[in-house]
């Protein structure tokens, strides 16, 4: 475990996914300060919703679930953000995301200064970013992190909401990136760079921008870790999947926790593949708290 509880921010999008069985919270930033509390650290959310009933009820679940929700902002012009959610015959998430959200009106302020320059870590995606006020703030958030704070890209391309530019900045401003192994042909391709396999891709993607770590996930095939002269593949673990909503942020909340305890990849590895598979196991991206489980992967 951490010697010390740690800020660990979820800088982007909070909205309701509304699944075929009703809403659940979501958003990636969301789901990832959630598991990152499960940790025991403190799991921030640091994003912006409507001042109407679903922003109400919004808070009231952050509470519920003791997340820190001193950093959301109100908006009272746009709504609370909301995506509708099918799933396939494997539990894949497809997602329809509503434009012009409270999300998309990220404001840096004093508050959200001060915030930066004293998170452990900082996750942000390219969603967030489909704004230019947002991605305009986030920038400035990331800009204004500690030196010593580990930045991750948790890439999570959504329909038509990125773009080379997007990409290739966001790449430099992190010191850690993660990614699927289905979007590495497609970032590769945008950003100019050739794609033969996945460990060279990824290999030159490290290099390119100057990244500590470069994760591929492979959905229940596992995942590729690698930074400089090492790396580690680890084959995932076999569960019966409720859906695969937050998995991936769950993997993502592994990471970071390991990176500040220095673990090794392979225990880095193996816990956030771990803890990724218990999310898909399970309902939605925040479900209870397992014991057991979290203690495995701590």
């Amino acid at each position: 475990m951490a010697e010390k509880r740690r800020s660990i921010v979820g800088l982007g999008e909070v909205l309701w996914d509304l699944l075929p069985r009703g809403k659940q919270l979501g958003g990636a930033p969301a789901n990832f300060a959630y598991i990152s509390s499960l940790l025991g650290h403190r799991g921030i959310v640091a994003s912006r919703m409507g001042a109407d009933a679903l922003g109400k009820e919004l808070r009231a679940r952050l509470l519920e679930l003791k997340l820190d929700d001193s950093f959301l902002q109100i908006d009272t012009d746009h709504p609370t953000g909301a995506v509708r959610v099918t799933l396939d015959h494997a539990g894949q998430p497809d997602y329809e995301i509503e434009r012009n959200a409270a999300w998309d009106f990220l404001e840096w302020t004093p508050q959200w200064q001060r915030l930066a320059a004293e998170a452990n870590v900082v996750c942000f995606g390219t969603l967030a970013q489909r704004s230019d006020v947002s991605r305009t703030t986030i920038r400035a958030f990331l800009a204004a992190s500690r030196s010593n704070a580990i930045r991750i890209f948790d890439v999570n391309l959504r329909q038509e909401f990125f773009s080379k530019d997007i990409l290739a900045d966001s790449f430099g401003l992190a010191s850690v990136a993660k990614l699927n192994d289905l979007e590495l042909p497609t970032i590769m391709e945008r950003l100019g760079l050739p794609y033969n396999d996945q460990k060279p891709a990824a290999e030159l993607l490290r290099r390119t921008f100057d990244l500590e770590l470069v994760c591929v996930t492979r959905g229940n095939r596992g995942s590729l870790l690698l930074r400089k002269n090492e790396s580690n593949e680890h084959p995932g673990f076999a569960v019966r999947v409720a859906d695969l909503v937050g998995a991936g942020d769950g993997f993502t909340a592994a990471l970071a926790h390991h990176l500040l305890l220095r673990s090794p990849l392979h225990r880095m590895n193996e816990a956030a593949n771990r803890l990724g598979a218990w999310i898909a196991s399970q309902r939605g991206g925040t479900p209870e708290r397992d014991a057991d489980l979290i203690q495995a992967v701590q």
